[in-house]
């Protein structure tokens, strides 16, 4: 890590703001390595250096870190699973951080999962009317018509676990391989709990399979059970949608 203003290190630890920072280190009560600091512009390295304020060292806060996993079948999308059973948290085993997922992805369900350990950033995102797109990519057992398709994109009602019935947001469909099962392209802009089984089901149909390929503006992009870091311009974009997402 580049070198930073003490000030800046102290506010991002969480000790008090720039500017209320500066009046600390001024009256002394900072130390870098043991030395006593007062001049505002001194730099250091928080991984490397000691730094002491009221002769307490510096705790720094957790680095913040995004993650694009590419969920297998048979995993849960949980920390722990009280059946045993395998959880994406052990594909992520060589993350430098914990992160923990965004939503879910059902057991027979596969692909896109973002992980990260920006909890405002994921409580964001995980309100269903958020209006952040998520696009799958599902397997039909027979083949609706075109009827019962659009009865799908305008809403269906459809109950939930705890026994609620909702009526869910416009979707967008498009049939993507025809054949005896077919594939459809699904464009959600709410995640419920197994939302697109539910919907299908509504009409009469069972899902086969499913597999999510975007999020936002994220791309699945990397093979089964792998993970790669999110860029900055694709944080940027999540935060960006995230915080101008409708009520």
């Amino acid at each position: 890590m580049a070198q930073e203003r003490l000030q800046k290190i102290m506010a991002q630890a969480g000790v008090a703001s720039r500017r209320a920072s500066e009046e600390i280190i001024a009256a002394g009560r900072v130390t870098l390595n043991g030395r006593v600091v007062i001049e505002q512009g001194t730099k250091a390295d928080p991984l490397v250096d000691e730094i002491c304020v009221d002769g307490k060292p510096l705790v720094q806060a957790e680095k913040l870190r995004y993650f694009l996993l590419n969920k297998p079948l048979g995993y849960v999308t949980t920390v722990s699973d009280p059946e045993g059973r395998a959880t994406v948290m052990e594909l992520m085993k060589n993350c430098p951080e914990r992160v923990y997922p965004v939503g879910r992805l059902d057991y027979n369900s596969e692909g896109l999962l973002l992980m990260t350990n920006d909890g405002s950033l994921a409580q964001m995102l995980m309100k269903a009317g958020n209006h952040v797109a998520k696009t799958y990519q599902v397997k039909i057992s027979g083949k609706p018509d075109e009827r019962t398709i659009a009865k799908l994109r305008a809403g269906v009602n459809i109950e939930l676990e705890d026994g609620r019935k909702v009526k869910t947001s416009p979707a967008k469909i498009r049939l993507i391989e025809d054949r005896p099962n077919p594939w459809y392209e699904v464009i959600l802009i709410e995640g419920r709990n197994r939302q697109i089984r539910r919907m299908f089901q509504s009409v009469g149909f069972l899902v086969e399979k499913i597999k999510r390929v975007e999020f936002g503006p994220l791309k699945l992009d990397v093979p089964p059970g792998e993970f790669r870091s999110l860029t900055v311009r694709e944080v940027a974009h999540l935060k960006s949608l995230a915080t101008n997402a409708k009520p």
